[in-house]
């Protein structure tokens, strides 16, 4: 059994889900527009960069979980998901994911977005399970901070590796499917990286050592 490793975000999505998910707060009036729009635009324009502090930014993304109940916050993720993720899976992904799936490979997202916005989205896709950032929670509800390393950049690296170990798997045969810079880290790594719809700097790379270069939109 391979791994088959997904990037989610621009990857096995016709788009990046953190953001979407701070553009439908706004949308609902749920946050400050005008602030809050402002500030979700700007930490997305760093994470393209590759210059995002990953622990600033959570501390902005985070703050709306601590806000409303739990009822409401599944009830808004529904919704978020029906409206604005399932209309950018794309049949290709969907198509991968069913390739890798019938080779007998285990399918593992790995996702520097939060679990509470991704787990529904992964639940969807039919994967077998997903490393993402945790929103710490206790006592019944978020705290707005962050339980353990952010899987971002090399912080993929670790949590994969943590999980590998608790799971006593490897990396023999693995794929790594991602569109974004930020991943070479972890691309770097397994047997088969494949760069989809990828950014210029990863594109850049990934003809410089030969990976595969694909694209999941329809």
């Amino acid at each position: 059994m391979a791994l088959a490793i997904f990037d989610l975000d621009n990857t096995l999505i016709a788009g990046d889900s953190d953001h979407g998910w701070g553009e439908f707060l706004v949308e609902q009036g749920l946050v400050d527009a005008k602030v809050y729009q402002e500030k979700n635009d700007y930490y997305f324009e760093q994470y393209q960069s590759g210059e995002l502090d990953i622990l600033e930014y959570l501390s902005f993304s985070l703050t709306p979980l601590t806000e409303y109940s739990l009822d409401t916050l599944h009830k808004l993720r529904e919704q978020f998901v029906k409206e604005k993720i399932l209309p950018i899976i794309t049949q290709k992904s969907r198509d991968l994911l069913a390739k890798h799936r019938a080779q007998g490979d285990y399918l593992l997202i790995i996702t520097a977005t939060n679990l509470f916005v991704t787990e529904p989205i992964a639940q969807e896709l039919g994967v077998d399970h997903i490393i993402a950032t945790e929103p710490e929670f206790k006592n019944g509800e978020y705290t707005g901070r962050v339980a353990g390393i952010p899987s971002f950049q090399e912080g993929k690296v670790k949590r994969l590796t943590e999980w590998l170990e608790q799971n006593a798997l490897s990396l023999q045969g693995s794929y790594f499917y991602s569109d974004s810079h930020n991943d070479l880290p972890l691309l770097k790594i397994v047997e088969h990286p494949v760069a989809v719809d990828a950014d210029e700097t990863l594109t850049q790379h990934a003809q410089e050592k030969n990976w595969p270069i694909i694209s999941l939109r329809d």
